[in-house]
């Protein structure tokens, strides 16, 4: 695992398509933003701009692809992304492909052409690939029952930075949405967590409130993503308007 990959404990999932929003998250000292362009309205021109944002501080621009697409990740990357976080992956051999698009041969996939990425990270185009190439963080969503009676295998992928615990997702595919604490939830939250602590692989998910936060740092979880930029600009709203009402 890239130090890079270590340095990313808390973050933000952006998705509205703004470089203002991305740079006031980034500001505000999370170690990543997760651009999310599986479930957020972002395009090629905004992704640049809100990956560029992030220069200057120490927060580090991670992308959801819409799905394990080769071309998708190669932009990504090529925009100056540090990482990718691939949503729907059920099994090793998936979890293998994932990380050979995000590295360079012959480890891995990945065409060269990195003309606008290396400006943000403040390398020249021809030191590119030896300054950011290998730094690169792969993080693999866990979202689906297939991906749960896979979780060993998938640990034993090589090159794989985090796993990431995606609650939401794993609820509704287990028939019990936003049921966190239904047994059938919990039984595979448990085999989750057993099988990254078995193989020291770093283990990442959602955290929305303070004792949500406490709870997955006390269970071993090495990052938590702590909100979704547009519900916590909608509920910022719902609150000051609530102000007004009652006055």
């Amino acid at each position: 695992m890239s130090e890079l990959a270590l340095k990313i404990r808390t973050s933000f999932i952006c998705t509205i398509p703004s470089a203002v929003v991305t740079q006031a998250l980034a500001q505000a000292g999370a170690d990543a933003v997760v651009i999310d362009q599986e479930h957020g309205a972002i395009g090629p021109e905004a992704l640049h701009a809100m990956i560029a944002s992030t220069a200057g501080t120490r927060c580090r621009p991670v992308v959801r692809v819409g799905k394990r697409d080769e071309a998708m990740v190669k932009l990504a990357l090529d925009m100056g992304a540090a990482g990718i976080v691939f949503p729907q992956v059920r099994t090793a051999q998936e979890a293998a492909e994932c990380v050979a698009m995000t590295r360079y041969p012959p480890r891995g996939t990945r065409g060269f052409g990195p003309f606008i990425g290396h400006s943000r990270w403040n390398v020249s185009f021809e030191d590119y690939l030896a300054k950011v190439g290998d730094t690169i963080v792969c993080n693999i969503l866990i979202e689906t029952k297939a991906a749960i009676e896979n979780i060993e295998a998938i640990c034993a992928v090589e090159g794989i930075s985090a796993l990431v615990l995606a609650p939401f997702d794993l609820s509704v595919e287990l028939d019990c949405p936003g049921q966190f604490e239904d047994p059938s939830f919990l039984k595979a939250v448990e085999a989750f967590e057993r099988a990254t602590t078995a193989a020291k692989v770093p283990r990442s998910t959602l955290a929305l409130t303070d004792e949500q936060v406490r709870s997955a740092i006390a269970r071993g979880y090495a990052a938590v993503a702590l909100g979704f930029d547009v519900l916590m600009l909608k509920n910022a709203a719902a609150v000051a308007t609530g102000w007004a009402r009652q006055a």
